[in-house]
């Protein structure tokens, strides 16, 4: 958690570098996606390098935010408006976001955790539940 920071600050950097094409998570052999979602105050866009679950072609994203206390903006910005974009290797899909809740959460969590045994850590730095969001693909 500590670390956080510098590898946001590292990520966005390579982000500009290379166009989108290179990020930390991919450099470690993870799944990654650029975020962008409608600022909810703005109303402008905002991006984010985010880890995903890949599952069924749907984008899962975990609301972590690095294990602080409160949900990411991003997540606040899903919630305002589920119409968003992600970009894998610099190339663009239009998303429809929904949060999950209950049971369907909970069978979601324990594929999470088996995917990415951090998310645990996380929850407990956290101290709260780390929401999550299934980003399923729409026709342009």
């Amino acid at each position: 958690m500590r670390t956080a920071r510098f590898v946001v600050w590292a990520d966005k950097k390579l982000h500009k570098a290379f166009g989108g094409r290179v990020s930390l998570v991919a450099l470690a052999g993870l799944p990654s996606l650029r975020l962008t979602t409608t600022g909810r105050k703005s109303g402008l866009p905002r991006s984010t390098n985010l880890l995903y679950y890949p599952r069924s072609g749907d984008f899962v994203l975990t609301a972590s935010n690095w294990g602080r206390p409160n949900d990411p903006a991003w997540a606040l910005n899903l919630r305002a408006n589920p119409k968003c974009e992600v970009a894998l290797a610099g190339k663009p899909v239009d998303v429809l976001a929904r949060e999950l809740h209950g049971e369907e959460y909970d069978r979601m969590w324990s594929e999470l955790l088996a995917f990415w045994p951090g998310y645990a850590m996380e929850q407990r730095e956290a101290a709260r539940p780390l929401p999550v969001f299934v980003l399923a693909r729409v026709a342009r």
